[in-house]
Order: structure tokens, then sequence, then C-alpha cells
């Protein structure tokens, strides 16, 4: 299947040495970036890393993988990492203008792995450049997507999706043409409330939403996880990344987690992807694209596995679904405002300032106070899109004591 900016999965020459720049290179999906490449340190060499304000943790890395240019997006910590990279022949820099130079660098692969909105301008100065970028940052697609697919188009970009879910949906792809696409499924995990009752989850503390039962990822993803706001979120991104329309996504709840992505084509075929609940198999896939390498992940054991089963999502315990579905039917910069007003209210419930229940109903509010001033026109640039975002954010705050009360 042939979509613009999105990769194709027809085999092509691969280098023998790729260059490589990882932006959000000390979390967990730069972590296991790095964990693939130190397993093969003559097939790669590394142009840049960046870090949002972990400088002790980024000059380490940075030393032991030989980077050539080392970012701090938090000014704060430039001292720090200046320091700590002392005598090693590695740049320093930090702040919003250093993690676009990190991006615009001469790397041939760049994995978009910093969480949140700052992610945007620097993913999208490596796509202007015509990168082959592994996207793990939710915001591009959520916040600007049609706007970054487009601009990857024009430069001839190749997009390829680091998530489980659209990796798996990338790779089911080449089995058809988009003429023969039927629909694409979305599997969920459930989270670790997919079997608990509706009382049960208002009451729910956030240790409890932090334990999820296959994933280890880091807090924001796994308590939207748990209240399946990150499928909501998946759905949207899927909508741009394949150029698909509202009614050919699908979501399925799947708990073992052994099943990440299903696409179903015309004929009735359903053509699916497996494998581990291990971020290194998708991540392995972009790393070697348009070649498969070696990886260390657990190989699928389907005896061991024995049961393979699939539920619809209950759209009541998990509201969040359905608010994704109309913010996506709605358009424009709903889905940015969406995104952001999630991120509050998850930093919120985090803190212990909110119920579990009160994150969807916040972001809902936050849309609602948005359309009602008249914010939900798309954004004409990415700077358009980044006001839409701290607007968001602020509705969002000066609503939370209203529905704190609601939902206690």
């Amino acid at each position: 299947m042939t979509v613009p900016g999105v990769a194709r999965s027809k085999p092509q020459p691969a280098a023998a040495v790729r260059s490589i720049t990882i932006l959000g290179a000390t979390g967990s999906i730069g972590a296991s970036t790095v964990d693939l490449i130190k397993r093969e340190p003559k097939r790669y060499r590394v142009e840049a890393v960046s870090a949002r304000r972990s400088a002790a943790a980024l000059a380490k890395l940075a030393r032991e993988i030989g980077a050539r240019f080392a970012v701090v997006a938090d000014p704060a910590a430039y001292g720090e990492l200046k320091d700590a990279l002392a005598g090693s022949g590695i740049e320093a820099a930090a702040g919003e203008g250093a993690l676009i130079e990190a991006a615009q660098r001469p790397a041939d692969w760049l994995m978009a792995a910093i969480s949140g909105a700052v992610g945007l301008k620097p993913t999208l100065a490596a796509i202007e450049r015509g990168a082959t970028v592994a996207l793990a940052n939710k915001e591009c697609l959520v916040c600007a997507g049609a706007l970054f697919m487009r601009r990857a188009a024009i430069a001839g970009a190749t997009v390829l999706p680091v998530d489980s879910e659209h990796n798996a949906i990338f790779q089911a792809l080449g089995s058809g043409t988009r003429e023969e696409l039927k629909r694409v499924i979305l599997t969920a995990s459930g989270g670790p409330f997919r079997t608990w009752s509706l009382e049960a989850i208002k009451a729910a503390t956030p240790e409890q939403a932090l334990r999820h039962p296959n994933w280890s990822m880091g807090p924001k993803i796994t308590i939207d996880s748990a209240s399946l706001m990150n499928k909501g979120l998946e759905v949207i991104e899927a909508y741009h990344l394949f150029a698909l329309k509202p009614d050919e996504i699908d979501v399925l709840v799947h708990p073992q987690s052994v099943v990440h992505g299903m696409v179903e084509f015309r004929d009735g075929s359903v053509v699916a992807q497996l494998g581990s609940p291990d971020m290194r198999i998708p991540i392995a896939h972009c790393l070697g694209w348009p070649r498969r390498i070696d990886g260390p992940a657990a190989r699928l054991d389907l005896a061991q596995v024995r049961e393979l089963t699939f539920e619809a999502p209950d759209l009541v315990r998990f509201p969040a679904l359905a608010l994704a579905r109309r913010v996506l039917e709605t358009g424009g910069a709903a889905p940015t405002v969406f995104n952001a007003a999630n991120e509050v209210a998850v930093g919120e419930f985090l803190a212990g300032r909110i119920a579990f229940p009160a994150i969807t109903a916040l972001v809902d509010a936050t849309l609602d106070a948005a359309a009602g001033r008249g914010l939900l026109a798309e954004a004409a640039d990415i700077d358009a899109a980044l006001g839409v975002d701290h607007n968001a954010r602020s509705l969002a705050l000066a609503l939370l004591p209203e529905i704190a009360v609601k939902s206690s």
C-alpha cells in the first residue's frame, strides 16, 4: 500500500553504516533504541542525542555511543551537560533552537521520541530535509497531522511508525493495495482496569493505574492505556498516517498483547502482525528498514500463549475512546485540544488532585469550552498549532476546580 509520506514496503538497498539521531534518548523508546544500536555498533554511527533535562544521563549515554552532538531541551541544564561532556569532544547545546539543529544535522535516520508538543518543531525539521523519521511522537500527528504528512510528502521524507499498533498496520498493509483495503484494526490490551467495574474504576489510584499488565512504558502513556485514551489518540494517528477514513479504523481489546494490529482486505482476508509485547520489535523494524535486523526480544511461543482472545471496547467504562472518535469527526484543531487537555488531566491525576474519571471529563469540558470560544479551526502552521495547544492547556487548568469537585 502506498501512502504519501509513509514508507513503502518494497525492499530497497540499505547502507552498510547508518547515521542516526535520537531525540528523546533517555526515555523508554530512546533507551530501547540505544539497546539495539549497542548490539551492533559497527552498523550505526550516532550523530546527535537529546533529552528534556537529564544532563548527567544524557552525557553518559552520549559518551557510551559516541554521539557528536548532545542537547538538553531545558536551558537551565546546559551548564551541567557541558561540564559532564568536558574533554569528550562531544558538542553540548540547549534549548528549542538546539533541538531543531540536532534534527537538521546530517543523519540518515532519526528517532522522534520526544514526548509532548515540544517535539513538533524538531521532528518537522527532520521531515523537511527529507530524512527517514521513525515516529514515536504522537503530537506530530494528533496536533498537526494533515500539515505534518503534507510536508513529508512534499519533502520526499520517509515516515516509519514506531508505535507497536501502527507499526503492525504498516507491516500488514504490505499484503495489499489501498483499493483492496476494507479496514484496519488497532488492538488494545485493555490496561489494568479491563475487568474492573465502573464503580471500582471511579476509585482507582495512580498506583493502580500504573500497573500495566503487559507493557513497560512511561507513566503518561501507562495512564492513557488505563483510560483507553491512548487508543483514541492512536485512532487519530492512524487516520493521518495511512490516509484512512474514520469508518475504516476499528479497535479491539486483546488482553494478551500478542496481535498488535490487523488489516482486513476486500476479499475477506485479515493479515495480522504478532509479536511479544516488547517495543524493541517495532523499533528494530524501523531501525533496519527496508531490511530486517536481528532483535533481542523474546521469541513468540504461541503454544505457551495458548489463547488469543478479543472483545469489543466498553465505551461506558472507557468513554475516552468514544470521545476521540467525536474529535476525529469534528476535525480542525479539536485533536490538538483533545491531546493538550489530556496531558493536563493526566498530570493532575498522577499528582493526586483529580479522580481517574475526571481525566476524560476534563478533556470533554475543555473541548466544549474551546468550541464555544471558536478555537477549533484548523491551524495553518506549526506555530498556530502550538498556540492552540497553549490555549487548550490554559482552558483545562481553568476548568480543573469545577471538574475536580464533580468527580470527587
